[in-house]
């Protein structure tokens, strides 16, 4: 008798199976809408699908009057700009410090417990700090990203280098490796795919970070649109920009996921 807990579906199962809460999801939404519209037909609260339609139509497809410009897409690209940057710093910054605080006992004991202690301070609580010091331009959202992942992404690191076998590094050394090429050609190789793994799970506190930033202090993006819009109960808007935002990150999850199958297939399951 075969246990359940080895039995796998099949690729069409599996995709049903996928499929099969957000299509629940959708079929409760559109009972409940149906239900409050018939109620009363000026509910805001959850209007029909083609309310979507045609905010998003509005939004994407037609110039606003006031800034001529297309504001979906002003409001993605602004988004996009300081989510990028601010990941990029933070990725080059957990792996150049992550190496050097997991390889050299120097640097472990200088910025390891401090590392340790920054990742502990709600990145939202120095928000104000950051505005002040930083002012309300751009360089606060992208500092704001930055201190919310990087620690995370420094420990992350430093954890997968101390894992890694001692006689592997025994064996560098006595090929006659150097310090610097044990880093480059030995522990920064084996870290990568970790790196972005931790990446991975760092892209939804990112998301979280800029959309705060954007919601106090901003005039575009996706995070300053959705509370901008708040005000008017404009659900037809705020929903589409979650399930906008919600699509960027998975498509780049899995851009990252589809790159470290590429480059290191060794470390793939």
């Amino acid at each position: 008798m075969r246990r359940f807990i080895n039995r796998k579906p099949t690729r069409q199962t599996g995709l049903l199976l996928a499929a099969l809460p957000f299509l629940l999801l959708i079929g409760i939404y559109l009972v409940a809408s149906h239900a409050r519209l018939a109620e009363n037909p000026k509910d805001k609260l959850l209007p029909a699908p083609s309310s979507f339609v045609s905010a998003m139509q509005e939004m994407a497809l037609e110039e606003d009057k006031r800034s001529g410009k297309f504001l979906f897409w002003s409001d993605t690209g602004a988004s996009l700009q300081r989510l990028g940057l601010g990941i990029a710093v933070a990725t080059l910054l957990g792996l150049s410090v992550g190496l050097s605080i997991g390889l050299f006992p120097y640097f472990s004991s200088a910025l390891d417990p401090f590392v340790a202690v920054l990742s502990m301070i709600p990145p939202l609580a120095v928000l104000p700090i950051l505005f002040i010091t930083f002012g309300l331009g751009e360089l606060s959202k992208v500092v704001l990203i930055i201190v919310g992942i990087a620690p995370f992404l420094i420990r992350d690191v430093a954890f997968r280098v101390r894992e890694l076998p001692e006689e592997l590094l025994v064996k560098a050394q006595t090929l006659g490796a150097s310090s610097w090429q044990i880093l480059l050609r030995v522990a920064g190789p084996m870290v990568l795919p970790r790196l972005i793994g931790a990446l991975r799970l760092s892209l939804g506190p990112a998301w979280l970070f800029l959309i705060a930033a954007e919601a106090i202090a901003a005039t575009e993006g996706l995070g300053y649109r959705i509370f901008l819009v708040r005000r008017f109960l404009a659900m037809d808007v705020i929903l589409p920009y979650v399930a906008w935002i919600t699509l960027l990150a998975f498509l780049m999850d899995w851009a990252l996921a589809r790159l470290s199958r590429r480059a290191f297939p060794w470390a793939e399951p």
